[in-house]
């Protein structure tokens, strides 16, 4: 079952000679239990794909899905009611509230084990930007450059826990600029001036090592 469906969507921003064409034409389509690894050069779309999937903000032409429901046709009220129970978002710099209990509870064990407090804050602070992203029955989870603040350490741990997510059955929209992290993904897409140039398989990742093999 497809999660998310985006049919020749495009995004135009400005009018004349100003006019910016962020998105062209672009089809995704991304099944529960499935991660999607976006990548691409800076300005090439990737952070209004899913601003646009996440329907924070509306496609110029085409048609976005989510959960089964075209977005276009939602009430504003009907749209926020989707993004709250069904959409979950991850940002580079978590947007969350400083000194949470929660926050302090993650990053403690890390601190005892030697990492610096500003590296536990870090990864600590995305570990809750993700469980916030995912508790409840939210679907689709969209995740802008998640390992962006952390190191190579805590951000294998990042998408360990995005990969997880996926194992449970959410569906997986990730933005990384990081070609080893990319190959968690079930699928890499790549983005070059508003439009996809490819999509590939990756190469087998640290995420093999949690299939079991023949007979095991």
């Amino acid at each position: 079952m497809s999660v998310l469906e985006m049919r020749r969507v495009s995004r135009t921003y400005g009018l004349g000679a100003a006019e910016v064409h962020a998105l062209l034409d672009i089809d995704l389509s991304v099944d529960a239990g499935t991660m999607v690894a976006v990548m691409g050069p800076s300005g090439s779309g990737k952070s209004t794909l899913l601003t646009i999937a996440g329907s924070l903000e509306e496609q110029s032409t085409g048609e976005v899905r989510v959960c089964g429901q075209e977005l276009s046709a939602l009430s504003r009220n009907a749209r926020a009611r989707l993004r709250r129970r069904s959409i979950g978002y991850v940002f580079q710099d978590f947007n969350l509230l400083p000194g949470l209990t929660a926050t302090e509870n993650v990053t403690l064990p890390l601190e005892l084990d030697g990492v610096s407090a500003r590296k536990a804050r870090a990864a600590g602070l995305q570990r809750v930007a993700i469980a916030r992203a995912v508790v409840g029955e939210r679907q689709l989870l969209l995740a802008d450059e998640p390992s962006g603040a952390l190191d190579s350490v805590n951000g294998e741990g990042v998408m360990r826990l995005i990969h997880a997510a996926c194992k449970r059955g959410v569906a997986a929209v990730v933005v990384t600029h990081d070609a080893q992290l990319a190959s968690w993904a079930d699928r890499v897409v790549f983005l070059r001036d508003g439009r996809v140039t490819d999509q590939t398989l990756p190469v087998p990742g640290p995420e093999s090592l949690l299939t079991p093999g023949p007979g095991q």
